[in-house]
This record gives structure tokens, C-alpha cells and sequence, in this order.
């Protein structure tokens, strides 16, 4: 199969970790509207459930709840998409944990948490998936990391969290290297501060206040990153880049 055909020949396909709210809900939402097909994940049933009826019930979602950090689960999603619609072009490894902790107080079990989330399940959902796209004659991996993991904050001691976000950034570009020549394209998003149910789960009520991090002097929104992971997954020539989508975030500071 071409390349050609592989943009054209069908309706594609993809897998959305973390898809229940945030920045999944509004990827799975973004795919639905260019006509693909979503298989969305979650930790529970009952957040997809909800999820689902937010997206108005389309047909052309399958839902399969389940911790991504088991890598059962990843190869789980893959199962229900061949099944479901045929085979799998799209993963997204959206599903993450994040916060703050000050380096000298984070023990092993905080790093245990945050690698077997954020690194150790995008990894092995990526390695279940590759098989799939190889059948499908290649497809895409958009990885969802960070920002900071270039620009660190004094006052954002988030050590283990962004150590594990590296970490995928990293894997970015080996699964881009190693898999270029069967037309899978592996890349990242590093977003800047985002408007999602994360914050308040973390006791920020006025994530607004952070607008002055970003030279655009707003805070993100989830659609601001969906549209970047559609053009990620979509386009034929791009792979091993880590796109930041941070309102400038990264590339410099307003004073006054």
C-alpha cells in the first residue's frame, strides 16, 4: 500500500488514552469531527459512559475502561479496534498523571506512580499498536508531554513528573527512527498550561492566574492541542518532532 492510499483508501481509526474529560475528550471530539473512528480509554466506565453521551452517543466510538500503566490494557484497546472497525492507524497516548512535589521529599513509590503512567503504559501501548499500523500500512503515534521537560520552573518542583515526561519525549524519536520505513510517525505535543479538570484536582481554582507564563497571555485550551494532534496524526510527513503547543511558552518571557 502506498502512501497515498494509506491518506485515502478508508475511514481511519484511532486510540485516545485519558479520552473521559480534558485534553482526551476534546481529541476524541476533534477525530469524531474529521469522521474517524474512536476507540476512547479511561481509568472507569462510568467516566466514558459520561463522555459518551457528551459527544452526543455516535456510533462510531467504542469505549474500554482500564489503567493504561497495565499493559494489558493497551494491547486490550488494539484488540477492540481491529475488532470493532477493521484495524487501528491512530494512537494517542494522551493518559497521564501529573503534580507537584519538591525534589527531596519524592520517594520511590512517587516515581513508581509516575513512570508506570506517563511513561511505562504509552510505551507498551505503542508497542501493541506498531503491529497493528504495520497491517494497516503505517498510521500515527502522537505522544502528549510537556513543555517544562525544556523549560523547568524554580517554583514548580515537579521532578518525577517531568523526568517521566522526558522519558516519552525520548521514545519519540527512537519509535520514529526505528519505524519510519513502514510509514508509522511517531511524535510529541509538549503543551504549555491547559485548561482541563487537572487543576482543580489539585486545588488550583484560578488557573487564569498563570496566563503571564505564556507570551500569548492566555492559558491553553484543550481544542488548542486537539487541533495540533489531528494535524500530527493526519499529515504524511512528519514525524520524530516535538511540536510545543505553550503560547510561547518555551520561547521566552514578557516583562511589564
Amino acid at each position: 500500500m502506498t502512501h497515498e492510499n494509506w491518506k485515502q483508501s478508508r475511514t481511519r481509526t484511532a486510540i485516545v488514552t485519558g479520552a473521559s474529560t480534558g485534553l482526551g475528550f476534546a481529541i476524541a471530539q476533534q477525530f469524531l469531527e474529521q469522521g474517524i473512528n474512536v476507540v476512547m480509554n479511561s481509568r472507569t466506565e462510568a467516566d466514558l459512559q459520561a463522555a459518551l453521551v457528551a459527544l452526543g452517543s455516535p456510533g462510531n466510538v467504542r469505549l474500554l475502561a482500564g489503567n493504561i500503566a497495565d499493559k494489558t490494557v493497551g494491547a486490550a484497546l488494539v484488540r477492540l479496534a481491529e475488532a470493532e472497525f477493521d484495524g487501528l492507524d491512530i494512537l494517542v497516548n494522551n493518559a497521564g498523571i501529573f503534580a507537584a512535589k519538591p525534589f527531596l521529599e519524592t520517594d520511590e513509590s512517587d516515581l513508581d506512580q509516575f513512570y508506570s503512567v506517563n511513561f511505562k503504559g504509552a510505551y507498551f501501548a505503542a508497542q501493541a499498536a506498531i503491529p497493528a499500523l504495520r497491517r494497516r500500512g503505517g498510521g500515527a503515534i502522537v505522544n502528549i508531554g510537556t513543555t517544562l521537560v525544556a523549560h523547568a520552573i524554580a517554583g514548580f518542583p515537579a521532578s518525577a513528573a517531568i523526568a517521566s515526561k522526558a522519558a516519552l519525549h525520548s521514545l519519540t524519536e527512537q519509535l520514529a527512527a526505528e519505524f519510519g520505513g513502514d510509514n508509522i510517525r511517531v511524535s510529541t505535543i509538549a503543551t504549555g498550561i491547559i485548561d482541563t479538570p487537572l487543576h482543580a484536582k489539585h486545588g488550583i481554582e484560578d488557573v487564569d492566574a498563570f496566563a503571564g507564563l505564556h507570551l500569548v497571555n492566555r492559558i491553553g485550551k484543550p481544542a488548542d492541542v486537539a487541533n495540533a494532534v489531528v494535524m500530527l496524526a493526519t499529515n504524511d510527513f512528519i514525524t520524530g518532532t516535538t511540536l510545543r503547543v505553550d503560547g510561547g511558552h518555551a520561547a521566552g518571557h514578557a516583562f511589564g
